[in-house]
């Protein structure tokens, strides 16, 4: 049992909910769910949740496996330098993960491995090696590689249509500066940040909420503001307080409060585009994370 819970704190659970989110999200910015009431399947959309737990899965599960020796010093608490997985254990485990979000990605349409969506999961899983083994300390790289990660993932969902890909493919740049804001942040989580660094999130955090108002400004869907002020209210007040103290403890709870609201920000472009009903959807997997996120460790 203590495995197993140890297999479940290096997938982090509470991320995968907000990636699970994405997918919702970019179902309905492909216009899946408005266009035709009660036309599309529920089936295709489980096998793409499925496709990204196994691809964010594995990817965090990897991104332990590189940084068993860093922390071994700095989290020595986490599965791997605790000694409660191997690190081989825990490396096979990952590529398992990968390899499995890839084969459902590539069940969901009849072209199967020629399919939009199997070779964006495979873009994922190649971008969250390359996250975990090479970019990720790079000041620049890091955040940019990651939030790919998430554009991509994001991407994944509108693939339900192919077709909707190259019409609506532009919104993944939101996901991309969202997270980046997040890495951004965390840098500064173990040993305190700077506060240009935190300034720039904010930067960056304003931009996403500009884009998703703009499109909901242009799709003619105001309801969307009500999910973006609360979106706005879960990420600035943490960040606010990390500006003040760019300390640990406080960057580490801004980092937090960024990726439980990843829900609220997919929940938004669900409203921006008119599937208002699934944007409640999304929501409601907000207590869900809140919840995994007091188990298990985001970060």
């Amino acid at each position: 049992m203590d495995k197993l819970i140890g297999f479940l704190r290096l997938m982090r659970p509470a991320n995968i909910v907000t990636s699970i989110a994405d997918i919702l999200a970019g179902v309905a910015i492909a216009g899946y769910v408005v266009n035709d009431g009660n036309a599309y399947q529920w089936q295709s959309i489980g096998l793409l949740i499925f496709s990204t737990i196994g691809l964010y899965g594995g990817g965090v599960v990897l991104n332990d496996v590189f940084d068993a020796e860093l922390d071994s010093k700095e989290r020595p608490e986490r599965p791997i330098p605790s000694g409660l997985i191997t690190k081989n254990g825990a490396a096979l485990f990952g590529i398992i993960l990968l390899l499995a979000g890839i084969a459902t990605a590539a069940s969901v349409h009849i072209t199967g491995w020629f399919s939009s969506s199997a070779m964006i999961s495979i873009a994922i899983a190649v971008c969250a090696v390359v996250y975990d083994k090479w970019m990720k300390h790079s000041g620049f790289l890091g955040p940019l590689s990651m939030g790919v990660c998430r554009g991509l993932n994001l991407l994944l969902g509108i693939s339900i249509l192919p077709a909707a890909l190259p019409q609506y493919g532009y919104i993944a740049i939101v996901p991309v500066l969202y997270i980046a804001a997040i890495t951004m942040i965390s840098r500064g989580e173990v040993h305190g940040g700077k506060k240009s660094t935190l300034y720039g999130a904010v930067f960056l955090y304003a931009l996403v909420i500009a884009g998703i108002l703009t499109v909901a400004m242009i799709n003619n869907h105001l309801y969307a503001i009500a999910f973006v002020i609360l979106l706005s209210a879960m990420i600035f007040p943490p960040l606010q307080k990390a500006i003040r103290n760019p300390a640990g403890p406080l960057i580490g709870k801004a980092v937090k409060a960024g990726v439980i609201a990843l829900i609220v920000m997919n929940a938004s472009w669900a409203a921006a585009f008119g599937a208002i009903y699934f944007a409640l959807l999304i929501l409601l997997l907000l207590p869900v994370s809140m919840l995994l996120a007091k188990l298990f460790a985001v970060t």
